[in-house]
């Protein structure tokens, strides 16, 4: 008898020529898919007439908890998120769900396997250029599972350390004022002129992007399908885009010569 199979997969940022080929394989071998609504509609064409069962905001608990019971009832399933389901997604949700059912990976239960998939950040990111080329923060400003005090000191010393940061959730119909917050905190330790890179709907209907600056970043249109990027002291933006640097002009010509650093042996004993 064939052990029952769990699929965890992220479906990226929406365009299903973004989809992995892994997640497309799953998709397929799968009996059920389990997600959000819109995340749903967004791989119609790939599930075709596969049973489907979808729900709304914030019922991730009981997404979760049917596709272990569907899956415990001898089905192949998928829960699937956007973007990857590892990073502000359902992976960590499915797994709490099956502690606390006593989920014993090596006796025989479930076979669990988590899909990735592009997430935001790297989807926006493309968009911009490359303004993540170097040590970055990724930080949602949503409270709702997560208290206000932490998110704002998890921005401060992010800020203070000079790393690149990524905003997920910035701002929704009910949070209106944590973004400017936010922009408060990073101006403490960022310069003003800071780039900024705003992407709504990054590779899916809709899609727009913007690249201001810090002291501008509140003039902008944002929501919760927006990714906000603020680059770091060397970041810098030109053509539209951003950039921020790795650090290989500092030991590279980037021009007709280049400079290498000394060589080190290591002595081998």
């Amino acid at each position: 008898m064939l052990p029952k199979r769990l699929y965890i997969v992220g479906l990226g940022p929406g365009d299903v020529s973004l989809l992995s080929p892994r997640a497309r394989s799953a998709l397929e071998a799968s009996d059920v898919i389990v997600g959000y609504h819109t995340y749903l509609s967004q791989i119609r064409e790939v599930v075709g007439g596969k049973e489907t069962a979808a729900s709304g905001m914030q019922q991730e608990v009981a997404r979760a908890k049917l596709a272990v019971e569907l899956t415990r009832s001898g089905k192949t399933v998928a829960v699937v998120c956007g973007g990857d389901p590892g990073i502000y997604g359902m992976a960590s949700l499915v797994f709490e769900v099956l502690r606390e059912q006593g989920w014993a990976r090596s006796a025989g239960d479930i076979e669990v396997e988590v899909v990735p998939g592009v997430p935001a950040l790297s989807a926006a990111a493309a968009l911009l250029g490359a303004p993540l080329s170097h040590d970055f923060a990724v930080i949602s400003l949503s409270d709702l599972l997560t208290p206000w005090e932490a998110i704002a000191l998890r921005l401060e010393l992010a800020a203070r350390a000079d790393m690149a940061i990524v905003l997920y959730n910035p701002k929704s119909s009910r949070r209106r004022e944590q973004l400017g917050i936010a922009q408060e905190i990073i101006l403490r330790h960022r310069a003003p002129e800071t780039p900024v890179g705003i992407v709504r709907n990054a590779h899916r209907e809709g899609q727009n992007i913007v690249v201001t600056d810090l002291q501008h970043l509140g003039e902008h249109q944002v929501d919760m399908t927006t990714t906000i990027v603020v680059g770091n002291s060397a970041t810098f933006s030109f053509e539209g885009l951003m950039v921020t640097p790795r650090g290989y002009s500092g030991k590279y010509d980037l021009g007709d010569g280049i400079r290498t650093e000394p060589r080190m042996d290591i002595d081998a004993h």
